[in-house]
């Protein structure tokens, strides 16, 4: 008698290998554990995009509770070349503080600074703080640019409500994704777009805007790359996305990349950078003080069973090369975030990056 089975279909034990595969990642990128993994996407027919969201959807009532009482709703804005002006209501906690109202003297002011930073918004605990935090951090750095990774809706509804001074633009709406935050006093968005990784399994991309700073065009990148150490294939994908991008750029646009490529550097070697391509940090001497950003030696956001200390977040610099274009270069890095807060912990479990580049 002739067999019946279907050579294609899936067999047990092939579903439950995909099953254990997609619980892993989904416990990866929420910071949960494998059952709960397992509870969300069953729920959501073992659609990941479809799990994740209903995860972080679950939490957001109670996150920012004082801040957005339950009649206050999201904007939804996928571009934006203006921003309308702040409700009335709103307190800017990044404007100049009187400290800070002395004129900068002529070389800070031709100075472009920038802060990235993953400020793990996946991570619920003490959220409201921490976000008060980093606000703090645009205070005492008061940066042109900021890259941010891992945001969640409540943290842009919360920095677009404390931090009306800058004009921010975020890569998602739902689950966690990137943003950007531009000094409004001093750099202009001319326009912005969002590029899809197409094999990304953890909702990632990559978000591009193109500035004026000084009269100088800048194009400005951020992203998070693939997470965990299986994924580096994926990961070096997205760093040759960023790199061809930063290649291609017209001469006359300095090209800036920062954030949380959970790169190794075998990785980075494998892939190389453009000739014109430098890595900030290693332009700047490889300052030891400056080398980890994720630091579980040092930070104790995360419980975790191991230490471990990696070079995670990065900057990539690309200087325009037309003649009689002003050129930038950078003149400083350092690490921001090391102080705990009142309730105990950090602002991330990241350290943030901050960067200054002056003008050549």
């Amino acid at each position: 008698m002739a067999s019946t089975s279907d050579p294609d279909r899936p067999t047990v034990s092939n579903v439950e290998e995909n099953r254990a595969r997609l619980c892993d990642e989904f416990a990866a990128i929420s910071g949960t554990d494998s059952a709960v993994a397992q509870c969300y996407l069953a729920e959501n027919d073992w659609q990941m995009e479809s799990a994740l969201n209903s995860f972080f959807e679950a939490d957001m009532e109670k996150v920012f509770e004082e801040d957005f009482p339950e009649s206050e709703s999201s904007p939804k804005k996928k571009k934006q070349k203006a921003e309308a002006k702040p409700p009335a209501e709103c307190v800017d906690l990044t404007g100049d503080s009187p400290a800070s109202a002395r004129k900068p003297s002529e070389e800070d002011e031709n100075k472009l600074s920038l802060i990235s930073w993953n400020v793990d918004g996946l991570d619920t605990d003490n959220l409201a703080e921490r976000a008060r935090g980093l606000c703090s951090f645009l205070v005492l750095y008061t940066p042109d640019v900021v890259f941010l990774q891992e945001l969640i809706p409540p943290y842009i509804q919360y920095l677009r409500k404390r931090a009306v001074s800058y004009l921010i633009i975020e890569a998602g709406e739902e689950g966690y994704f990137t943003g950007m935050m531009l000094k409004k006093s001093r750099v202009k968005l001319i326009e912005s777009e969002i590029v899809s990784y197409p094999t990304t399994q953890m909702m990632r991309n990559l978000l591009v805007a193109q500035v004026t700073f000084k009269g100088q065009t800048l194009c400005l990148m951020t992203s998070h790359f693939e997470s965990c150490k299986g994924h580096a294939q994926e990961r070096m994908k997205q760093m040759r996305v960023v790199m061809q991008r930063m290649r291609e750029a017209p001469d006359d646009i300095t090209v800036l990349f920062g954030g949380d490529t959970n790169l190794r550097d075998t990785e980075v070697a494998k892939v190389g950078l453009p000739s014109m391509v430098c890595d900030v940090w290693e332009r700047l001497g490889k300052q030891e003080h400056c080398r980890y950003t994720w630091d579980t030696k040092a930070n104790s956001n995360k419980t975790v069973p191991y230490i471990s200390r990696c070079r995670f977040d990065r900057v990539y610099f690309r200087p325009a090369s037309k003649d009689g274009v002003p050129r930038l270069a950078p003149d400083h890095m350092a690490l921001v975030g090391l102080d705990k807060l009142d309730c105990g912990r950090y602002t991330s479990d990241h350290w943030g990056i901050y960067c200054s580049f002056s003008t050549e």
